[in-house]
């Protein structure tokens, strides 16, 4: 590989993965700041739901002006932005300050991966593109468990505020690479009308396909089963007393294996298709819940029993999230644009929900939370019924 394309290729990662790093690095802290701030856990888990929904919503925002003004321009304005509310993060006195600051660093986040993705498919054709693409997802993949790793050693080194700092400075230098690297893409003609009157007719267009709207069921009840894990993993962990410095070595069972679930969809959907894998996946994502709610109600309270029967659940989500996300842009072609932001917003919007969701259950190990990534399951496994009858 040449070392420009190379250069290339890895800001582009960086930008991608960014939001990822931000939203997750933060959260072996989660588990002290009730004590810190003197708040209740459903208070705390608002910093997470508050990056998520910024971080989501905004997606929908930039897409449009990217396209219209340019994607360079657009990914300067949110890393600065991002790079403001990292800041703030680090600085802030209270936990309402801290759940402000987190909306603002999720606004500005949002570019890196709107921008990223969209110069993907802007700068490489072909199978460069595809093997860029599987770049993207093996990077995505890592993100958790490296963030929440970094993140318990810097907390437990030097504080929490440190993380923030981290962030920021991440930010600055992607921004400077970005703009020295990524190619300038002039913005598009203005069209004859306004850009929100040809966004809102892509959306209603896509409101009127049942199968689309339950492909995004389909991923986002996925994504709010995933999120419920990171959020609430810290707080069983800490009840078996696993610190914010061990946090991230049993979370990254699920990405983990979830890369795991990605290569073998790669390697089996020609032979299995699209149906039949989406179909294994949510078996195997019920089997490992089972198996973990199963070892809690006999008696097996360790972190090991809580973390390892979810192997099941990172390969099933693997084998489920590809063809899911293939089939809701491929509904519409003409509008796969339109498509990714709205299953992009919707996941995340899902996310945000079950993130909150997580605070309000009682910390008694890992039963109730077992329970409420089951629930989610069973309702995407409904909208999966529901597309194949279509």
């Amino acid at each position: 590989m040449h070392p420009r394309n190379a250069m290339l290729i890895a800001t582009l990662l960086g930008q991608i993965a960014f939001g990822l790093l931000a939203m997750m690095i933060c959260l072996p802290s989660m588990q002290q700041w009730g004590a810190i701030f003197g708040a209740q856990q459903a208070t705390v888990q608002l910093t997470f739901s508050a990056f998520v929904l910024a971080y989501g919503v905004f997606q929908l925002v930039y897409g449009p002006l990217s396209d219209r003004f340019g994607r360079k321009r657009i990914l300067v304005a949110g890393m600065s932005v991002a790079t403001f509310g990292s800041l703030l993060a680090a600085l802030a006195p209270d936990l309402p300050s801290l759940i402000a600051a987190r909306v603002v660093q999720g606004a500005g986040s949002a570019a890196g991966m709107v921008v990223g993705r969209s110069m993907v498919q802007d700068l490489f054709q072909g199978p460069q593109r595809t093997r860029v693409m599987a770049y993207v997802g093996m990077a995505m993949g890592m993100c958790p468990p490296l963030a929440t790793i970094i993140g318990g050693s810097i907390h437990v080194r030097v504080g929490w505020q440190a993380n923030f700092v981290l962030i920021a400075a991440l930010s600055v230098v992607l921004l400077v690479v970005s703009v020295r690297v990524l190619p300038s893409r002039p913005p598009a003609p203005a069209p004859a009308s306004h850009w929100l009157a040809d966004m809102g007719a892509a959306y209603m267009r896509l409101a009127r396909e049942p199968v689309f709207l339950w492909y995004v069921m389909v991923l986002s009840l996925t994504t709010a089963t995933f999120y419920a894990f990171l959020a609430g993993a810290p707080i069983v962990l800490g009840g078996y007393g696993v610190g914010p410095e061990g946090v991230g070595w049993y979370i990254m069972v699920v990405p983990t294996t979830y890369i795991v679930g990605n290569y073998l969809t790669s390697r089996l959907i020609r032979s299995q298709g699209e149906r039949r894998m989406m179909v294994l996946g949510q078996i195997a994502t019920l089997c490992g819940l089972a198996l973990m709610l199963g070892l809690g109600m006999t008696g097996f309270d360790s972190p090991l029993a809580f973390a390892l029967p979810l192997v099941l659940l990172g390969i099933g989500h693997g084998f489920l999230m590809p063809p899911s996300l293939a089939g809701t842009v491929g509904v519409v072609p003409a509008l796969a644009g339109s498509a990714a932001a709205v299953a992009g917003v919707t996941q995340q919007l899902a996310g945000a929900a079950t993130g909150y969701a997580v605070g309000l259950l009682p910390a008694s190990g890992p039963l109730p939370l077992g329970w409420l990534m089951v629930a989610l399951t069973l309702g995407a496994v409904a909208a999966q019924v529901l597309l194949h009858r279509r």
